[in-house]
């Protein structure tokens, strides 16, 4: 697992690529790296393609720079996603996060289900009500960014808004608190400008269309040059001949800006009468043009500052090991332009005052599964290694006793091993011993330590069939005609597995001890017989309308529709009915006592021929509270249980599907 005192923050500009590799240093944090890699051309140059660039630029980054061992947070630009604010009713903290869902309802221009959202709540100590900042993305553009990212090698820990990003940087940094003095802080991006203010506990985020490109768009218009000369010439300006003739031409840019920051503070103050605001804190490149500080001060008639360090950041770990501290000199410069990745840094650092995650679930399930497996290996390794122990250990001390006997000087073992022989004699003579079939236990546990890799496998399988679940139980009351407002479509209430090694599946049924009622291990496996095979049942409850065509539409119709998969070790496979309905006893979720659905079990109840016994058939885990992270929220009233089984059985090696088949 990457480290959680390590984090890369990488923002990914319309201009450059700017990464800040921070480190956890108590009340400080350590910089350990930094990174700014110029696009071949700015995503705002007229016929450009931001794809292409943005891959150029990334594929340069993973190259030069190590990013592994480290969370990885990244930003999402303020005018590609949404941010809203809110005043919350009077209500008990626990249904705060209802009020907050009926509210971005309200506030997204989206349905829920297209989008990735988050929300933080701010308490005033002067006042009872609470506010609530909802922050989304839609999840088009998410996964368009995350696929960009994967291509590469990231996966992502974090993903958020960049002016949310802003604001933890310099809360962090300066110290926000409820008495610090109302803050109004400008990051003039290159397409874009993010205003946030930070007043009273508080904070809220305005983004308008205003930038660099702006910027140097009048300079291509005034004297007819392209794009790329006007941005150099803008940049130059202050040390161009032609100076004055520069900034006239951008004149109307910088009235623009003035009255969009004018515009964006009044209106915040007229939702907050008793908003005090006191400064101004301009980041950004574009902030580095001469005069606009001058210019913003006379306009808002307000105190206006720049960025020119961070001082909760220790800058000496840059340059450890060299001379000259150039690297730390070069971060300290350009800390304008750095802001945005140290707040993501900071947030993955968990120091961040606004934690909102935009992150997928599944991405950040599939991301945790991945890197458990490598523990799953170790565990299943260590249990091999003492499981072993125990059954060689006798054999041991049997050849021990046999050299012993072999030795002529030791007549006294001598005796006892004869006597011994002498006894088994007379017992195999009388049918006592001789008869009796071997214990195979050891040979079916070291089979179910092999086979460790189905469980990660199949967990795995479970959160993908509840989550195409949900997916689908949004729209389902609808679909059947219903006046249902259940929005969660299964909760998974307990699992149960039985493992077979490889010709266990065809072991006598009479020569078993059958357990039944909540004790009877799931049914007998449906795949061939020569194969280790996985018996998966599980159980659990819905609310939605019309639950048995609802489980026939999604779990029964996902387990039908992935028999094999790519780089999956086994195939599914599934009787006519592999599901059955439960008796709900007033909410208690345990086990049904009926018997199994046609071809799902044979004699004996849910168990089946071949559950329960080590010796006969297979090993038993049972699973229940490292499940709850695939719970969902609960609804009102009793919810209808189901039981679902299927069987993993191995894939033969020939047969094992490469990557990207179908």
């Amino acid at each position: 697992m990457p480290s959680s005192t390590i984090c890369w923050g990488i923002e990914i500009g319309a201009a450059a690529i700017k990464a800040v590799k921070l480190e956890n240093a108590g009340d400080r944090v350590n910089v350990l790296d930094m990174a700014i890699i110029d696009h071949p051309k700015t995503l705002s140059t007229p016929g450009v393609d931001p794809a292409d660039v943005l891959r150029v630029s990334l594929g340069t980054l993973v190259s030069q720079y190590d990013l592994s061992n480290a969370q990885i947070a990244v930003s999402v630009p303020g005018h590609s996603s949404f941010a809203r604010f809110a005043k919350l009713p009077p209500v008990e903290p626990k249904k705060v996060p209802d009020i907050v869902k009926f509210e971005a309802m309200q506030q997204i221009p989206f349905p829920l289900e297209q989008v990735e959202w988050d929300y933080q709540t701010f308490l005033s100590p002067d006042s009872p009500e609470i506010e609530v900042g909802i922050f989304a993305i839609t999840r088009e553009r998410i996964m368009e960014r995350l696929t960009m990212l994967q291509d590469v090698g990231l996966t992502p820990g974090f993903v958020t808004l960049g002016p949310i990003s802003v604001f933890n940087a310099l809360a962090y940094d300066l110290e926000f608190d409820e008495k610090t003095p109302g803050t109004i802080i400008v990051d003039i991006g290159t397409t874009s400008t993010d205003l946030v203010i930070s007043e009273a506990g508080r904070m809220w985020v305005r983004t308008f269309p205003l930038g660099g490109h702006q910027f140097t768009d009048s300079l291509v218009s005034a004297f007819q040059i392209g794009y790329p000369k006007a941005e150099k010439l803008k940049q130059d300006a202050e040390d161009s001949k032609h100076a004055r003739q520069v900034f006239q031409a951008m004149r109307p840019v910088f009235t623009d800006l003035g009255q969009d920051i004018q515009r964006s503070i009044g209106y915040y103050q007229s939702l907050h009468k008793d908003a005090n605001l006191q400064r101004v804190i301009l980041i950004g490149a574009t902030s580095n043009l001469p005069g606009l500080r001058k210019y913003l001060k006379q306009q808002l008639g307000i105190e206006v500052y720049r960025v020119e360090e961070f001082k909760k950041a220790n800058l000496n770990t840059l340059d450890a090991g060299q001379e000259g501290g150039e690297r730390a000199g070069k971060f300290k410069a350009r800390c304008l332009e750095l802001t945005t990745a140290y707040g993501l840094a900071i947030q993955g650092l968990g120091a961040g005052t606004i934690n909102a995650n935009l992150m997928p679930v599944n991405i950040i399930r599939e991301a945790m599964w991945k890197g458990k497996v490598k523990w799953f290996g170790a565990a299943a390794g260590i249990a091999a290694v003492a499981g072993a122990a125990m059954f060689v250990r006798p054999f041991l001390d049997q050849a021990a006793v046999q050299r012993a006997s072999a030795s002529p000087d030791l007549p006294q073992i001598r005796a006892v091993v004869s006597e011994g022989n002498r006894l088994k004699q007379e017992a195999e003579a009388a049918g006592v011993v001789g008869g009796a079939a071997p214990d195979e236990r050891p040979t079916k546990l070291i089979s179910l330590v092999t086979e460790r890799d189905f469980y990660a496998h199949i967990v795995n399988d479970i959160g993908l069939m509840l989550e195409d679940a949900q997916q689908q139980a949004g729209g389902w009351a609808k679909s059947v005609g219903s006046a249902s407002t259940a929005t969660e479509g299964f909760r998974l209430e307990k699992m149960r597995t039985m493992f077979y090694p490889a010709g266990a599946a065809g072991a006598d049924p009479s020569q078993q001890q059958q357990p039944t009622g909540a004790e009877a291990a799931p049914t007998r496996p449906l795949g061939p017989a020569d194969r280790a095979q996985v018996v998966v049942e599980m159980q659990v409850s819905t609310h939605q309308p019309e639950p048995q065509k609802f489980i026939l539409a999604t779990l029964d119709k996902w387990l039908r529709g992935h028999p094999t998969r790519p780089n999956v070790p086994y195939e599914i496979h599934v009787a006519p009915t592999p599901w059955r309905q439960d008796a709900n006893t007033g909410g208690t979720t345990t086990p049904s006592q009926t018997a199994p659905s046609p071809g799902t079990g044979g004699p004996g109840g849910p168990g089946g021929p071949g559950g329960g016994a080590i010796g006969t058939g297979g090993g038993s885990l049972e699973t229940i509270a490292p499940l709850s992270a695939l719970r969902g929220s609960t609804n009102e009233g009793q919810p209808t249980l189901f039981t679902i089984t299927f069987t993993a059985s191995k894939l033969p090696k020939q047969q094992a599907k490469p990557e990207g088949a179908q």
